[in-house]
């Protein structure tokens, strides 16, 4: 069976928890070190913009667009947010799982995306490349993790699609 991408409902919370956990484990995906409740998981990001990929009933890959300011003049900036099945990768998942939260988040009104990748996840920021992100910046010691202060490269996506200068 193909995989699909969708929607993320409340029934996939566990594959997406447990996916999440995958990541946590591996200490180059987030300076989190368990994964939240899901109402706090629901809460950081537009709803909207919250995808799964599927395969015979099993979530294979997430990603959504998470809030960066409450502030009106940044309704339109989103941070993203991908993970994929350790299982599942190396099948091109998560380029198309990107590329299709990108047109999600454009209609949704973003016009701006960004990523916040620790250095060490290369294949991370090879796969933000691939869909049009470019490096802006990075980070020193951004934050601490087992001791150990961490640096994130910082990338960004400006939409082709939405905003006043296109």
């Amino acid at each position: 069976m193909k995989f699909i991408i969708r929607q993320m409902l409340p029934s996939d919370w566990g594959q997406v928890k447990e996916i999440y956990e995958e990541g946590i484990k591996t200490k180059n995906a987030t300076f989190e070190t368990m994964a939240p409740s899901y109402e706090k998981w629901m809460g950081s990001a537009h709803p909207g913009c919250h995808l799964i990929v599927e395969e015979d009933f099993q979530v294979l890959a997430w990603a959504k667009v998470l809030y960066t300011s409450s502030r009106p003049v940044y309704a339109g900036v989103g941070e993203v947010s991908i993970y994929v099945h350790p299982k599942a990768k190396g099948r091109g998942i998560g380029k198309q799982l990107l590329l299709e939260l990108i047109r999600v988040s454009e209609q949704h009104g973003f016009w701006t995306l960004k990523a916040v990748i620790f250095p060490e996840n290369e294949a991370s920021i090879r796969l933000h490349k691939k869909c049009g992100f470019r490096v802006v910046g990075k980070h020193e010691k951004m934050g601490e993790l087992d001791g150990v202060w961490r640096d994130n490269i910082v990338l960004e996506k400006r939409s082709d699609e939405v905003g006043i200068d296109k």
